[in-house]
C-alpha cells in the first residue's frame, strides 16, 4: 500500500505535467484499492490509463467522477454511493477546505468495524491513519465522490 505521495519513488512518477507528489492522490487511491483486492498492477500502469482523466494536464489531478471507470478497467467491482456507511472498502474524494477555494484529496479506506484505516491521508504521511467514522476523515469538508469497492 502506498502512503505519503510526496515520499519515496512514487513521488517522482509523472502524472500529466507534474509528479505524483503534487497531483497523484487519485491514482494512488486506485492503486491501493487494487492492491487491497489482490491485484499486482503497477502505479505506472494505472497512471498511464488514468492520464485520460487528467484535469488541465494534471494541474488539478484527476476527474474524481472517473475513478470508478479506472477501477472497473482493472477488474474491480465498484459502484458510486452516497455514503460509506456499509462499505468494507471505499475510495473517498473531498475538498480539503472551502469548495473551489481549496484542493481536492482522494484516499482509499478500509472499514475494520470500529475504526477506518486511511491510506495516503496526507501528502507526506508515511503511515496509515485511523478514524472513528468516514465523516471524520475530511471533517466538515464537502465530499465529492465515494466509491464502494468490493
Amino acid at each position: 500500500m502506498i502512503n505519503g505521495q510526496a515520499l519515496g519513488d512514487v513521488s517522482k512518477i509523472k502524472y500529466g505535467l507534474f509528479r505524483m507528489s503534487f497531483n497523484g492522490c487519485e491514482v494512488i487511491a486506485v492503486c491501493n484499492a487494487l492492491e487491497y483486492l489482490g491485484s499486482k498492477i503497477t502505479v505506472e500502469r494505472v497512471s498511464r490509463y488514468m492520464r485520460r482523466y487528467c484535469v488541465l494536464f494534471g494541474l488539478f489531478g484527476c476527474n474524481v467522477y472517473c475513478i470508478g471507470r479506472a477501477l472497473k478497467h482493472f477488474g474491480a467491482d465498484c459502484r458510486r454511493v452516497r455514503s460509506a456507511e456499509d462499505a468494507k472498502a471505499f475510495i473517498i474524494s473531498s475538498w480539503t477546505g472551502k469548495p473551489f477555494l481549496s484542493s481536492i484529496h482522494t484516499v482509499f479506506c478500509v472499514n475494520e468495524g470500529g475504526s477506518i484505516r486511511v491510506y495516503n491521508r496526507y501528502n507526506s504521511c508515511p503511515t496509515v491513519k485511523y478514524y472513528d467514522s468516514a465523516e471524520k476523515i475530511f471533517a466538515n469538508c464537502k465530499k465529492l465522490a465515494i466509491y464502494k469497492v468490493k
